[in-house]
């Protein structure tokens, strides 16, 4: 898989104050019609219990150069020190989005489907926003790149 570019997103929650972000090149469209789309968390990531008790989540598309925000949500920062320095906005369902990003989608959670050590996270899309155009940020060969 590791040859097979994947678009990165930050998956983000809001529970009663208690925010988290992380890093997932998982997003992946399912349905048009309801708009649906899934995201895969392992189940030893400390969103992992946050995503289920938010019941939705926010993906803020990253946009090529903000490879820095991709790498400061895959490498568990303390809850303390995750916000700090990076600039967001309130989504109309509390989770914060990324400002800068490529657009927005907000999320309930629809359903959860055990994926062997991950959880498959399917989001009924309430909202999107698109973002100013620009090239997407991709992970490729291990590596985040620009298209």
């Amino acid at each position: 898989m590791r040859r097979f570019p994947a678009g990165v997103a930050v998956i983000t929650v809001d529970v009663e104050g208690e925010r988290l972000g992380l890093t997932v090149g998982s997003l992946v469209a399912l349905s048009l019609g309801p708009p649906l789309v899934g995201v895969s968390v392992n189940r030893q990531a400390a969103m992992h219990e946050l995503l289920r008790r938010a019941g939705g989540f926010a993906a803020s598309l990253l946009a090529g150069g903000q490879e820095w925000l991709a790498q400061h949500f895959a490498r568990g920062v303390p809850p303390i020190a995750l916000w700090k320095g990076i600039a967001t906005r309130e989504g109309a369902r509390g989770a914060p989005l990324l400002v800068g990003a490529l657009g927005w989608l907000e999320c309930r959670t629809q359903t959860e489907i055990d994926a062997g050590d991950h959880t498959l996270f399917v989001g009924e899309v309430l909202a999107v926003e698109l973002g100013p155009p620009a090239p997407p940020l991709v992970y490729y060969e291990g590596d985040y790149r620009n298209l």
